[in-house]
């Protein structure tokens, strides 16, 4: 046990940013956990996990406006995606998730995982697909929902517990 205090603030719109945040909260049993849900005012920890949903390839609005307001912390940024797979994506949701964070703030590291998307999406794509047959980025759209339903999956919340762990060794 390090002695840390640990802040784990998540936003969840389908539930699968909640069960990473748990994954992480697991990970950290033997820290001082001071805060784990939503994000709130006034919470004091010597690391902050942060996460959040993916919205049109940032964060939640109500994340972003609360990494605004941490000055001087130390971070650690997490979330899921609907579209998901590649490390390059990934860092690319990171880097815009850190713009939020004040400069006088660390951001540490970043965990990313594909997440599941509501039925809604793939109905949207499969009727589009009916009208447009032939395109492909619709085509690998639905490819893509039906391989993200099994996500997060025991091995994203495995690489998130081990990235949880890194980021309280760095601090």
């Amino acid at each position: 046990m390090s002695g840390k205090k640990i802040a784990i603030i998540y936003k969840s719109l389908t539930g699968n940013t909640r069960q990473v945040a748990e994954a992480i909260r697991d990970a950290l049993g033997g820290e001082e956990i001071v805060y784990f849900g939503e994000p709130k005012p006034d919470i004091v920890a010597d690391l902050y996990f942060v996460g959040s949903w993916t919205d049109k390839g940032s964060c939640d609005g109500t994340v972003g406006e609360y990494l605004k307001q941490l000055e001087g912390k130390k971070l650690a940024v997490f979330g899921t995606a609907g579209y998901g797979g590649s490390r390059e994506y990934y860092q690319k949701l990171a880097c815009r998730v850190t713009e939020c964070v004040p400069d006088t703030s660390e951001v540490l590291g970043s965990f990313y995982c594909q997440g599941k998307m509501p039925i809604g999406v793939r109905n949207r794509y499969v009727a589009m697909l009916r009208e447009h047959p032939e395109d492909q980025k619709l085509n690998a759209s639905v490819k893509n929902f039906d391989e993200a339903l099994s996500h997060p999956d025991e091995k994203d919340f495995a690489d998130a517990r081990q990235w949880a762990q890194t980021m309280v060794d760095a601090v």
